[in-house]
């Protein structure tokens, strides 16, 4: 895409939301990756190198698959996991600007607000809570693949998830030689079989109260516009997981007429022929497209 291109589809989305009577966000881990929460390289060397030099784990995501021996090692790594991806600051404001256009707070040159409030709703496969921690209606949020500020049974005995910022902060402080005290390893409270993480990595995957009521504000949203002018915007979706996200959006938006699909994925951004008329394809980084797009909402 040239600087031309690249410039036209910027205001041809900008267009599409001032348009749009609601949009509908899917996000996918190039959004965490555009706001720092990279697994890999400098960041995983910086936070994890003790983990890396002694087993060999050489970035997060398979760092969460090692066999460690011990309860101690295992929970060592995941509470310290858990805290840089959940609980420590967020390193960039991606989501807050994203917000900030969706409110309407994105102010224009003249001091006027760039664009009234957008009904909205998020569809994230994603685990590191962010756009709750930037501000977003936790009743406008669906996290579908579950969330590091949670852990559950690792039977399940019970579909229950319970918080636990303040047993990983108890872990990250007091671990030593990549092990944390016996004591602060999490047992389940119903039968007493050690925690996981909250995380969909299998059929154990608890969906508890909170995931079916969001699951269900999602379809009332989707029933609400069915007809309506809808923004349907994927962010940073891959092909890990196709089927919720992508495919889906793919198919309202061939469904609806009026709906417009725009894809913002650096390296991956494309749409099937059949909706490529009402498609923004978007082959660059997320949080620079979404600036460009805050200043295009501006002028």
């Amino acid at each position: 895409m040239t600087d031309s291109e690249h410039a036209a589809a910027i205001e041809r989305l900008a267009q599409a939301w001032r348009e749009a009577d609601c949009v509908l966000i899917g996000a996918g881990s190039g959004l965490s990756t555009s706001a720092g929460y990279t697994y890999s390289g400098e960041r995983f060397d910086r936070l994890f190198s003790d983990f890396k030099e002694r087993y060999g784990i050489t970035d997060m995501y398979s760092g969460g698959f090692y066999p460690f021996d011990t309860l101690e090692e295992y929970w060592a790594w995941w509470s310290r996991a858990i805290y840089c991806n959940r609980y420590a600051p967020m390193p960039k404001p991606v989501h807050r600007l994203l917000l900030g256009m969706l409110d309407g707070s994105v102010r224009a040159r003249g001091g006027e607000t760039a664009g009234s409030a957008k009904d909205y709703f998020v569809l994230t496969t994603n685990v590191d809570h962010c756009f709750q921690r930037a501000g977003f209606d936790k009743a406008r949020l669906f996290y579908t693949q579950g969330d590091y500020g949670l852990w559950q049974c690792s039977l399940p005995c019970a579909q229950v998830t319970y918080d636990n910022e303040q047993a990983v902060r108890a872990m990250v402080e007091e671990q030593s030689d990549m092990r944390v005290p016996s004591e602060l390893v999490p047992h389940c409270p119903r039968c007493g079989r050690p925690m996981m993480p909250n995380l969909r990595v299998d059929g154990s995957f608890v969906e508890d109260d909170g995931w079916h009521a969001a699951a269900k504000r999602y379809h009332n949203f989707l029933v609400r516009h069915e007809k309506s002018r809808i923004l349907l915007l994927e962010l940073g979706v891959g092909g890990n997981t196709p089927g919720i996200i992508k495919y889906p959006f793919w198919q309202l938006a061939n469904a609806n007429p009026q709906a417009t699909y725009a894809c913002l994925n650096l390296g991956e951004a494309a749409a099937p022929p059949q909706i490529h008329s009402r498609s923004i394809c978007i082959n660059a980084d997320i949080g620079q497209t979404l600036t460009e797009l805050a200043r295009a909402l501006r002028r």
